[in-house]
């Protein structure tokens, strides 16, 4: 059987999306459960959400389900229904965006993958069933006041340069693979302490507080729903909030303001700000931060030989693009905050 996708281009779905002004809402859930089989799972859900009209992406895996959606006004009960006919999902925490205040998606996107969060774990005794317990936004912001309590930022450095919890630590990487194994050595005297994991919506601080309590650390637990939900119970619940500036997402917006402190700089000329873009050259498409000033000067790209790139007719730029690795790029400073703490501990030790 063919995979059910989209036969119209992502250029012509995004250009209708941007003309349509009906109302939607930004949604992220996770699930850990077993799923028997995810192709046949999969077809279901885009032929429901195909339906409901919902863009997004979500990962589906044996392991679980991993969504962000952007769903009509009009149909988020049918997908609060169609999401809860699932048993293990039935009454799963829906978390919706802090911000909305542009689109998050154009298109639906729905694969299958060999896990829902990407994590290196290649240990057959590891478990989720295991896991460290949750704390909701009340419960984290008492046991932060604990100087004893230590505070871990599962997120990428990209994410936690530009907002992130007050005294958080930071595991300095580009993915979360990467981190777990990192997180387990930098703390590893440290086992007895207590230790708050979160993320963005808690899929990460989940499997990563498995995986701390897999490694013998004892008392670990997780913020619940991760900052989205954090922040959106702080602010009906008029709690103090201990979580500063943005908080970065995974979708066209790239980030929801939570307050106004800025706590980064324009990677090309240094002034405060935190607003991430990607270069308009797409053999680049770097991700980093960059002012209004700096993405006027340079046309939206990078540097000025991306800016030159762009100028050129499509076939030169055809030709230019072959052989190109179109892999993951990002401005990357994780190598030079690893050494600067390494600095810094030998300097303690």
């Amino acid at each position: 059987m063919a995979t059910l996708h989209n036969r119209v281009s992502r250029k012509e779905l995004k250009g209708r999306a941007l003309q349509d002004t009906t109302p939607r809402t930004t949604i992220s859930f996770y699930c850990y459960f077993p799923i028997t089989d995810p192709v046949s799972f999969r077809d279901k859900w885009y032929k429901a959400l195909n339906a409901l009209n919902v863009f997004g992406r979500i990962y589906i895996a044996h392991e679980g389900i991993n969504a962000q959606i952007s769903c009509p006004d009009l149909h988020v009960d049918e997908l609060r229904q169609f999401i809860y006919s699932e048993p293990a999902m039935n009454h799963l925490r829906l978390n919706k965006a802090v911000d909305e205040n542009r689109n998050s998606f154009y298109v639906l996107d729905i694969k299958v993958r060999n896990k829902i969060v990407a994590d290196g774990i290649d240990d057959p005794s590891f478990s989720m069933v295991n896991k460290g317990r949750y704390v909701d936004a009340a419960t984290f912001n008492e046991m932060v006041k604990d100087p004893n309590t230590l505070v871990i930022d599962m997120r990428n450095h990209y994410e936690y340069e530009v907002g992130r919890f007050k005294n958080a630590i930071e595991i300095p990487s580009d993915t979360f693979r990467e981190q777990l194994p990192m997180a387990a050595d930098m703390f590893k005297e440290e086992k007895d302490r207590n230790i708050i994991m979160y993320c963005t919506g808690g899929i990460r601080c989940e499997k990563a507080s498995a995986w701390m309590l897999h490694n013998g650390f004892k008392n670990v637990f997780h913020l619940e729903g991760g900052i989205i939900h954090y922040i959106n119970n702080v602010r009906d619940q008029q709690l103090e909030n201990n979580f500063v500036g943005k908080n970065f997402v995974f979708d066209e917006r790239l980030g929801e303001r939570v307050t106004s402190d800025i706590l980064s700089n324009c990677h090309i000329c240094g002034k405060p700000c935190d607003t991430h873009v990607n270069c308009a050259n797409s053999s680049c498409h770097l991700l980093f931060i960059q002012c209004d000033a700096c993405k006027e000067q340079l046309s939206n790209c990078c540097s000025e030989s991306c800016k030159d790139f762009i100028m050129k007719d499509e076939l030169e730029q055809k030709l230019l693009r072959k052989g190109v690795d179109k892999g993951r790029n990002i401005f990357n400073k994780s190598k030079k905050r690893m050494e600067e703490l390494a600095v810094k501990s030998s300097k303690t030790s």
